[in-house]
């Protein structure tokens, strides 16, 4: 499995206020990327799969809602996790 309790911990714990706190809209950010980069890995292996591609799709609103919401309420919180995990705007 790719995302075990012990990867979830290490995001959170890079990305959030703590190893606990996994509320923050950095660390749920840090985890969607995380997750899209591991499905855009899989559908290169596998086009077809149309079940994985529309949750990709999803996630990466869900994403995209996060970013949104970040960028309205704390600007330079949203440039910093943007900087830091390499997503285009």
């Amino acid at each position: 499995m790719y995302l075990t309790k012990e990867v979830k911990q290490e995001i959170f714990a890079k990305h959030g206020k703590g190893n606990n706190d996994t509320g923050t809209a950095e660390g749920q950010i840090a985890l969607f990327t995380h997750r899209i980069n591991h499905l855009t890995e899989h559908l290169k292996r596998n086009r077809k799969d149309f079940n994985t591609e529309r949750s990709l799709v999803k996630m990466v609103g869900k994403r995209r809602s996060l970013l949104d919401y970040l960028k309205k309420k704390e600007i330079n919180r949203y440039r910093a996790i943007i900087k830091e995990l390499g997503i285009r705007k």
